[in-house]
């Protein structure tokens, strides 16, 4: 399957007008699955971004989204999430061709879900309601939710349209204007984007869209003083520049970084039905994803039978061309990802660790393929355990009791999300409480919706997207006090 997508070259998208960047440079974007140039984009200077802020700053300060009521804005946000819907194919086939990831899973998955972003918070726009306080003051108190500013949203190669929703999707319902700095891997769908939105019926400024490198574009932005907020999702260790930086400007940010997920197997698990999400939970997106589960903990009587029944399923996922409906896992993002993943597994094999299925780089049609792999035999203060492998390797520990499961699990610094096997359901509730992470999934895996607050603890980050949560963390309280003297 190919695209229909024009593959021309992209430009900058600053105050309602497409523009080059204004020394001309420009930045190759690749497919995945060849290696291949797919087309160029704008590579913004800080100066770019410097006109990207002024343009969002004249719009939130003077322009009328802010002052535009909850309810029109709701009904903006229908139209972006009808335009998704209504253009789905495109945006789908734009996705797996600058990501790699299955054309199947991102019309099922990425497209879908951008959609459902929309249209949630297109619903609870006019819910930003205050609240009058008793107070023993001769007086009238009330509060109010207002906007906060302007947005820097930067967002990371691995789902750039989902994560872009997540976070336009609730700054826009709460008035606020963005400017959009995409992974510079994977820039196309942000650049579509803006073009929905517009027809949508967002006035000029309100999102604007900077391709470029994250040291000079994403740091200029980062850096504005005309920004109010910042909305980061990426690794623990830029993570923690971004949250330094923002800290020493006193911006309101939101990391949502880094994960190693424990899924926990307990013997009276469902064996049959805990691998399939077994292994969605390691190779989809191809272990790209953040709140993967690349940890298997499975209680001792029940290891060498899992091992087993897992060994024999994950050797018939399919490995292919993205543009295969067939296709399961995809190719990784880039050569760096590919090469990252691979040096994990040598490492665990110099450590004496068993290769159950796997463990090995595939050479098709000249794209970043690796091979789904299981491994065995490795302590839990080996770094391939400890350590973000971002890529499709799953480790397998054993466990003899409840409280050492609990111990593994929560081991590493990183606490995004967890998951357990169980029938007993107290256990069920029982565990999810003790286990240090956002967000825990019973007997299933990646069960994610707009409605469902998402976000990290310890070094994968804090502030949560979705839910009403993360449209709140967009606005600011201001209380109003009326002396009735």
């Amino acid at each position: 399957m190919t695209t229909t997508f024009d593959t021309e070259p992209r430009q900058l998208f600053i105050g309602g007008q497409w523009r080059e960047a204004a020394d001309g440079a420009r930045m190759d974007v690749i497919d995945p699955s060849t290696g291949q140039v797919i087309t160029t984009v704008a590579e913004a200077a800080a100066g770019d971004v410097d006109a990207a802020v002024r343009a969002a700053r004249e719009a939130f300060d003077s322009g009328p989204w802010p002052r535009t009521s909850g309810r029109e804005r709701g009904r903006v946000l229908h139209r972006v999430a009808e335009l998704i819907r209504a253009n789905a194919d495109e945006i789908a086939a734009l996705e797996s061709l600058d990501v790699g990831k299955p054309i199947s899973l991102c019309g099922a998955v990425d497209v879908t879900n951008a959609a459902n972003d929309y249209e949630y918070y297109a619903c609870l726009a006019q819910s930003q309601d205050g609240a009058t306080r008793e107070t023993p003051l001769n007086a009238f108190a009330y509060t109010r939710r207002e906007p906060l500013g302007v947005v820097a949203a930067i967002t990371p190669f691995n789902f750039p349209l989902v994560l872009a929703g997540s976070k336009l999707a609730p700054a826009l319902a709460a008035g606020n204007t963005v400017v959009h700095k995409p992974a510079e891997d994977t820039p196309l769908s942000a650049l579509y984007m803006a073009r929905l939105l517009t027809e949508a019926g967002v006035p000029e400024g309100v999102v604007n869209v900077v391709t470029g490198t994250g040291p000079v574009a994403g740091e200029a932005l980062l850096r504005n003083p005309g920004i109010d907020k910042v909305a980061f999702t990426g690794s623990t260790a830029v993570g923690r520049h971004v949250a330094s930086v923002a800290g020493e400007a006193l911006r309101t940010v939101m990391m949502e970084l880094g994960g190693n997920a424990a899924h926990i197997v307990f013997e009276d698990a469902d064996l049959e039905k805990a691998v399939g999400a077994i292994i969605k939970a390691f190779v989809f997106n191809t272990g790209q994803f953040c709140m993967a589960g690349p940890r298997l903990l499975v209680a001792r009587p029940v290891h060498d039978t899992l091992v087993g029944i897992l060994a024999e399923a994950v050797a018939q996922v399919t490995v292919g061309d993205p543009r295969d409906p067939g296709t399961v896992v995809g190719p990784m993002a880039g050569e760096k990802h590919l090469k990252k993943a691979e040096d994990y597994v040598e490492l665990a094999r110099k450590e004496g660790a068993g290769v159950v299925v796997g463990g090995e780089r595939l050479d098709l049609g000249g794209g970043y393929y690796y091979r789904p792999t299981v491994i065995t035999g490795l302590s839990n203060d080996s770094r391939v355990v400890q350590e973000e492998i971002f890529g499709p390797v799953l480790t397998v520990q054993p466990f003899d009791s409840e409280d050492e499961a609990v111990a593994l699990a929560n081991s590493t610094p990183y606490g995004l999300a967890s998951g357990i096997q169980t029938t007993d359901l107290a256990r069920a509730h029982r565990v999810a409480e003790r286990l240090q992470a956002g967000i825990v999934w019973i007997n299933d895996w990646a069960m994610l919706d707009p409605a469902v607050p998402f976000g990290g603890v310890k070094d994968s980050g804090f502030g949560r997207e979705y839910g009403p949560e993360a449209l709140a963390a967009y606005s600011k309280v201001k209380s109003v006090v009326v002396s009735l003297d």
